[in-house]
């Protein structure tokens, strides 16, 4: 006979991010009545990838069509600008430029405008004497401009969806332990002694999500590896208008340094990507033992530093060299100078790697008895939060009604 248990919701997400956030906002918009609890670790929501962005609503055109980051972004960039109007949040439809400096990149760029176009995507070809309409201080071979795409304020998107959601947020309840039995759902124990109990789990845990999942009972088959992205603010932001980007290389989930003038009207200039000695290692000087050891005895690790140590080495380079980086930014903005660079603040994003030292590219969410777990959530992830957050939901939703 099953035991009656008192539970104190039916549906527990792990994470306070945008995407935790808006899984709970989904939930409850599916399925009014349903409890939903959040558990943050921190004192307030979107303290990690979701704040530590460039900011940007993507557009959708880098990625293959039929994958879920494309089929997301591209509907979730016009949800998220509707939701920022519908909520009085900053936001701007800004378009961005794309920009060939190098002759190898031009193959490259015509590509993604063929991507664009099969995703639907509006994309407007340019030549260098073209580039000045946008951007009169960037120079380049060639370009495209891409009109869907803008900025936001995420953290206010986040904020909107925690209020809007109706759920319980418990901030400051770092998970620590998990307990789960058959038939009978999850316990939760915080690290201030709370016990949290729910019948099904969602784990949008972000940098920490492959711990959760092992907590959980379940194997995630992969494991984060953390690489932090710095940026540099412009001082002179009249240089740069609107959105920026390189052509980026397809053998990597980065997208390179770019020029985003944000939602104040500054210019920040980034990331690059370099491995992190903590999962929240915002500096060269953050490092935790434990954290580092787990990630140089995941196999995959060492295949990626094998793999692909000429790219590292090169982002490496321009983490410690303000020269290096500025070269870099150079190719785009040939006016910028050393001096125009002043250091900001960094983030750290959650990369999935699998045991072959595949760097996992699309989302990957996964699931367990009484158990979903977001596994890889990178960028487009914010602009793409409000579809996501109902896949999950509806995840959460089906094993809630076989409980």
């Amino acid at each position: 006979m099953r035991p009656e248990i008192a539970y104190d919701c039916d549906v527990l997400v792990i994470g306070g991010g945008i995407v935790g956030l808006s899984t709970a906002y989904a939930i409850t918009r599916a399925a009014p009545g349903t409890r939903v609890t959040v558990l943050e670790k921190e004192p307030g929501p979107a303290r990690h990838q979701t704040g530590r962005n460039s900011g940007v609503i993507h557009s959708g055109i880098y990625y293959r069509p039929g994958s879920l980051k494309a089929r997301y972004a591209v509907r979730g960039a016009a949800e998220m600008v509707k939701f920022c109007a519908e909520y009085g949040i900053a936001h701007a439809v800004t378009g961005k430029l794309i920009v060939a400096t190098d002759r190898a990149e031009l193959p490259r760029l015509h590509a993604l405008v063929q991507r664009g176009r099969e995703n639907g995507i509006p994309v407007r070809e340019l030549g260098a004497a073209q580039i000045a309409e946008y951007e009169p201080e960037v120079r380049g071979l060639a370009a495209i401009h891409v009109g869907t795409t803008g900025i936001c304020d995420f953290v206010g998107v986040a904020r909107q969806l925690a209020h809007a959601s109706g759920a319980e947020i418990r901030y400051g309840a770092e998970v620590v332990r998990i307990d789960r039995r058959a038939g009978v759902g999850v316990a939760v124990l915080t690290a201030r002694g709370d016990v949290v109990r729910g019948r099904v789990l969602v784990n949008c845990a972000g940098l920490y999500c492959d711990a959760i999942a092992r907590l959980t009972g379940d194997d995630p088959g992969m494991r984060i590896v953390p690489f932090r992205g710095e940026y540099y603010e412009l001082a002179r932001p009249e240089l740069v208008r609107g959105l920026v980007y390189p052509v980026p290389d397809p053998a990597f989930p980065f997208l390179g340094v770019h020029l985003t003038r944000g939602i104040d009207g500054g210019v920040h200039i980034g990331p690059n990507a370099v491995p992190a000695l903590a999962r929240e290692g915002y500096g060269w000087g953050v490092l935790r033992p434990r954290e580092l050891g787990a990630t140089l005895a995941w196999p995959g690790s060492w295949r990626i530093a094998r793999r692909h140590w000429r790219y590292g080495a090169g982002e490496l380079r321009r983490s410690v060299s303000k020269g290096a980086f500025t070269a870099a930014v150079r190719r785009l903005l040939p006016a910028v100078s050393e001096e125009d660079l002043v250091p900001t603040a960094a983030g750290v994003r959650a990369q999935a790697v699998l045991r072959d030292g595949t760097l996992v590219d699309d989302f990957l969410i996964r699931e367990g008895a009484h158990a979903v777990h977001v596994l890889n959530a990178p960028s487009p992830a914010a602009t793409a939060s409000l579809p996501i957050g109902r896949e999950v939901a509806n995840r959460a939703l089906a094993a809630l009604a076989r409980d």
